[in-house]
């Protein structure tokens, strides 16, 4: 994509098998090759072990061990849950964060074509009174602007720009949910950090989303890209008591996730070779 072999809005899964030039043929070739030369492969989904074995790769060789968060009390300067402070609710990190009520998105991240905030915008005239909340600067934003002008909800999305991380989290903690509405992640810790917050995400079923997101326990897993099932997705989310079922189970399933969890099983990977 950097270097405009392929468009930027090529998918990932299409682009392991699909066929093109001599140029894009020989990097995929040298890629499977470098990395069956090794003698062991660490990913972080499931998703992706599939992805390394398609290219070849002896399947016994590839390990899962899955992204995790640093402990909470490890993070100096995080509003949630630092130093013996209770986290704020949401209602505090709304004041704090001066957002007023109202049904609140929030997306953040790297603002990509492949990152899909293009299609929240698309889809929130159909989802009247929300406000969307962007995080985040890349080669999209002035495109992005232009978007939300157009079709109308200027006013109802804003841009933050780059957000420091502990005010991210504070972000995460105000908003109703955090869309991921992504062609591609291998394992977000941007899921991770949301729920960990205590609020339910809405994520594309692609990569490793669905390994994360429970739909309709934790979050909810929307087709990429399927403007409407968005739209439905979001309606639905925004449903008189949607988000406080959700947000009661934004706990299931984070063992998974644990840091030091993730420290043995990558000494024990590495320990084979000793």
């Amino acid at each position: 994509m950097r270097r405009g072999w392929i468009p930027p809005t090529e998918d990932i899964d299409i682009f392991q098998h699909k066929r093109y030039g001599i140029a894009v043929t020989l990097q995929q070739a040298l890629r499977g090759r470098e990395v069956r030369g090794m003698d062991g492969v660490i990913v972080p989904s499931q998703y992706l072990k599939r992805m390394v074995v398609g290219w070849g790769v002896d399947a016994a060789k590839v390990w899962v061990i899955y992204n995790a968060l640093p402990p909470v009390e490890e993070k100096t300067g995080d509003s949630v849950g630092t130093h013996g402070r209770a986290p704020p609710s949401q209602a505090e990190a709304r004041a704090q964060l001066g957002l007023g009520d109202g049904p609140l998105l929030l997306t953040a991240g790297r603002l990509l074509p492949w990152k899909g905030v293009d299609h929240l915008i698309a889809a929130l005239p159909y989802v009247p009174e929300a406000r969307l909340l962007v995080a985040g600067d890349g080669p999209m934003l002035d495109g992005l602007k232009q978007q939300a002008q157009g079709s109308g909800v200027g006013e109802r999305v804003a841009f933050l720009g780059r957000v420091p991380r502990d005010r991210l989290v504070l972000y995460m903690k105000a908003a109703d949910y955090v869309a991921l509405y992504s062609g591609y992640e291998g394992l977000s810790h941007t899921l991770l950090e949301s729920l960990r917050a205590g609020t339910p995400v809405i994520a594309s079923d692609k990569g490793g989303n669905p390994e994360v997101v429970q739909h309709g326990v934790n979050g909810l897993l929307v087709p990429y890209v399927a403007l409407e099932a968005l739209v439905a997705a979001l309606q639905e989310a925004f449903a008189p008591g949607k988000r406080a079922a959700l947000a009661a189970n934004t706990h299931v399933g984070m063992e998974r996730f644990d840091f030091a969890r993730m420290v043995e099983q990558t000494d024990a990977a590495l320990r084979r070779f000793i």
